[in-house]
């Protein structure tokens, strides 16, 4: 790159030297670029900046706010099974022009929540490994936080997210079958292996109970045949939560996420 303009988001920074941070900019040109640039850029809004350099980390120059008005999502992933989500604060209206918002306006646990969006992002995706689709969702879920939303509207929402993250990363599920391509039975239990499927619970074999509690999730088979009927919905919700979650955690090899545990701390302080 030699002054090239990008427009993004920035994802998590570090200090370097006294004036000056390494930036993981969510570009819409390039994907994950790491630069260099004077400290003081904000999250959670949309930047344009000019960067430089042949190497992984780039110069930064000319941070400022992206003024321009950000056109919605169009979805050309390749959703599950009617990926249906019910709450209407996440819903992008392919007609509206989405006009950027302040910082301020992201409160309390949505703010926690923004933050789990950037630590996935940073940690998991490729650098300079351009997703012009997925730059465009996480663009409308930050507008989607910053309107009121209740505690259920708010899952919907990042699930949605993570639903669209793991299409890019290469997660085509399955819903229909087992690993064995065999129907999915509403009267079996399966338990969910990333790189396999659904694996049906034989309950004549004594397994590791501790490690199928504790890393595998367990699912019914009307959980499953519901999950693909309705996708992510208000019906199926804890169903996708407790998937993602696991496939969240297996990608980063079951490293804690910091904004994961701000967030239960600050549950905690509340309750």
């Amino acid at each position: 790159m030699r002054n090239e303009a990008l427009i993004g988001y920035l994802l998590h920074q570090r200090p370097y030297q006294e004036k000056r941070a390494i930036y993981y900019l969510f570009s819409q040109q390039h994907g994950i670029v790491h630069g260099i640039g004077k400290k003081g850029a904000p999250l959670f809004e949309p930047l344009q900046l000019f960067a430089t350099g042949k190497r992984e980390l780039k110069t930064f120059s000319q941070i400022n706010l992206y003024q321009a008005q950000l056109q919605p999502p169009t979805d050309t992933s390749g959703d599950p099974p009617k990926d249906a989500v019910t709450a209407k604060a996440t819903a992008p209206d392919n007609n509206a022009i989405i006009e950027p918002q302040r910082y301020q306006y992201i409160k309390g646990q949505q703010q926690y929540a923004a933050l789990y969006l950037n630590e996935i992002l940073w940690k998991l995706l490729p650098t300079e490994d351009p997703m012009p689709v997925l730059w465009q969702h996480y663009q409308h879920s930050l507008q989607t936080l910053k309107q009121p939303l209740s505690a259920h509207a708010l899952r919907l929402c990042l699930r949605q997210f993570e639903h669209h993250l793991f299409n890019e990363l290469g997660f085509a599920l399955t819903f229909t079958h087992d690993s064995t391509l065999t129907p999915i039975s509403a009267h079996d239990e399966y338990r969910f292996l990333p790189d396999v499927g659904f694996v049906v619970q034989n309950h004549s074999m004594e397994p590791d109970k501790t490690t199928i509690s504790t890393l595998q999730p367990m699912f019914t088979g009307t959980e499953i045949i519901a999950m693909a009927q309705v996708g992510i919905a208000n019906t199926t919700l804890s169903s996708w939560s407790r998937l993602h979650r696991y496939l969240i955690d297996h990608l980063l090899d079951y490293q804690p996420l910091q904004s994961r545990l701000l967030w239960q701390q600050q549950q905690r302080y509340q309750s």
